[in-house]
Parts: structure tokens; sequence; C-alpha cells
């Protein structure tokens, strides 16, 4: 993936930078907001990590200026305003997802990677696979080599966003978010609970398990 990360402290940005290369992406930099809304016109990106406070244009006016001038590329900002309000300003602003400051490496790169996942205009999915394991978003139906399983809403949820983001690490907090609606952790057993369900529904009667824990980082769906 091509990233345009967009931070004034310089520190910062060269970490930045460095969990995104060592990850294999291609990274390039821009230290203020008016430096980062020329490259981020001119260039093809994948994916905009943008602070919020930035010298030159504010984060929020940069992503609405791009977002007025027809640019498509998903942007994630990355900052430490973390109240709900930030997040909807963020959010109505243009930008994609949000990850609040002090972050986990892993979880950066997990975010990042999903935002490239996603097609500008792309026809509405209604069917997933993760090899033998097959999802029918409009019939809510979901088998493995033909075998039917009957899954709870919650669990229907949580698998179609592993599927949706097969073979890549999902962090809890983006499950919290994406799957539970929560913008804080809620400190209980829920998310395990749910991953050991599915994990019991979808990989017990099977000799290759397809939903495997990543020590320290969350979850990955690989067939």
């Amino acid at each position: 993936m091509n990233v345009l990360v967009i931070e004034d402290d310089r520190e910062s940005a060269e970490f930045i930078g460095k969990v995104l290369s060592e990850a294999g992406h291609q990274v390039d930099i821009a230290f203020d907001g008016e430096r980062g809304l020329e490259l981020a016109r001119a260039g093809s990106f994948d994916a905009l990590v943008v602070d919020r406070m930035l010298p030159e244009k504010d984060g929020l006016t940069l992503v609405q200026e791009f977002r007025d001038a027809g640019g498509a590329s998903p942007a994630l900002f990355l900052t430490a305003l973390s109240e709900v309000e930030h997040r909807v300003e963020g959010l109505r602003a243009g930008a994609d997802d949000y990850l609040s400051k002090p972050f986990a490496p892993a979880e950066l790169v997990a975010r990042v990677e999903a935002l490239g996942r996603r097609t500008p205009n792309e026809s509405p999915v209604t069917h997933l696979r993760a090899g033998e394991l097959e999802m029918d978003l409009l019939a809510r139906k979901v088998s493995r080599a033909g075998q039917r399983i009957d899954l709870q809403p919650r669990e229907f949820r949580l698998l179609e966003y592993l599927m949706r983001h097969a073979g890549q690490v999902v962090t809890r907090r983006m499950l919290l978010e994406k799957v539970w609606d929560y913008h804080f952790d809620p400190q209980t057993n829920v998310i395990d609970v749910h991953v050991s369900r599915l994990r019991g529904k979808i990989d017990k009667d099977f000799d290759e398990p397809l939903l495997h824990t990543v020590r320290g980082a969350g979850y990955r769906l690989q067939a």
C-alpha cells in the first residue's frame, strides 16, 4: 500500500512511518497541513493517516477540502483528541476511521490495511468466502464445506467483520467499535466469550482451524 502520513511532530511521524514500512508499506510524510493536502491531491494513495492538530492547515480542514476536491483515498485520523465529539467531527469531515493516541503499532497497521481494502464506489458485497467457509449476507446463511452453521445475530456480525478482513489481524478495539459499537473498553470478557463460541461452531468439526488468536494483538481469520 501507498500511505501518506501527515504529522507535524517529526519524531511521531518517523515512528509511524517506520511501523508502516516494516509492515511492508510505502510511506510518504508531510509535516504540515498545506503540504499534506498538496501531496494527497497530487498522489495516488491507498490511505491517509492524518493528525488533527497541524500547522498551516488543521486536519479537519485538510480532509474536508480533500473530499470537496473529489479525493477518494480513505483517511484515518490519528490524534490525542479522543472524546466522542472529536470522533464525530472527524467522521463528518470525511474521515473513515479514528484512532486515539497513544496507540498500539499493531492496531495502527491493522486499521490502515483495513482502509486499504476499500474500493471507492465498489458494488455492495453480498457473499463472503474464506477457504471453504462461506457467508451469504442476503440470506443470512453460513456454511463450511457445504455444512450449514447456525449463528446468533452477534456471532453472525462478528464473523462477517472477520471475513471482510480475512488474513488481517483484527484487534479487540476494532471489534468493540465495529461489532459492539463501543468506543470504550467495558473491561469484560464479552469478546473472548463470543470468539470462543464462534470458533466452536466454525472450527470444531473440521481438521483445519480458521479462527486464530494472535497473542498480544487480536484475532485473524485465515483460510
